[in-house]
């Protein structure tokens, strides 16, 4: 099995980039019909972790649409903190419009909550969020997560733009810990 060390911890391959992006095309196909004749819905990239997954959808999304980025943080080490930082705010208006949130992993859902929460004050018209990965056993919110491209157990998993301690988010693949 193919392995990476990323500083004191080892993983284990685990979800390959023809799967990955095999999913995201599938995802894609959802968010073409689901958008046809919407007047530019608006891609909201989460950062850094949904970098390449973002990059990805939108090589397979065949709609007029705008990008824009935000950056949370509520990680340390390999641990949700429980609580979300906001690091980079909003750069496009949103009142009005029709949002999707491109998130790299949603699991317990707090860092989504926060940020919909944010969201909502400006007034989207809809948002809705496509992610990457679900964790359906942590996942502690009502929040309807309409577009998910894959659903995994609770591991701890890098690359693809998920990192260990900002290590890891290169790798093509994704690759879980080894405990």
């Amino acid at each position: 099995m193919e392995q990476v060390v990323l500083k004191d911890k080892i993983f284990n391959k685990y979800i390959s980039s023809d799967d990955i992006q095999e999913s995201i095309k599938k995802l894609a196909i959802k968010v073409n019909q689901d958008y046809q004749g919407i007047e530019r819905p608006l891609f909201l990239c989460v950062l850094n972790g949904s970098f390449m997954f973002m990059a990805d959808l939108m090589k397979s999304v065949d709609l007029e649409c705008e990008i824009s980025f935000v950056k949370l943080s509520s990680y340390v080490d390999t641990k949700s903190s429980g609580c979300v930082r906001e690091l980079i705010g909003l750069s496009a208006g949103i009142e009005g419009r029709n949002v999707i949130v491109v998130e790299d992993i949603v699991d317990t859902g707090t860092s989504i909550s926060a940020l919909l929460n944010t969201l909502e004050q400006y007034n989207p018209a809809t948002i809705e969020v496509a992610t990457l990965l679900f964790k359906p056993n942590v996942y502690k919110k009502d929040i309807l997560i309409k577009y998910i491209c894959m659903s995994i157990p609770d591991d701890f998993i890098v690359g693809y733009g998920l990192d260990y301690d900002q290590l890891g988010r290169n790798l093509k693949d994704i690759y879980k810990i080894v405990e």
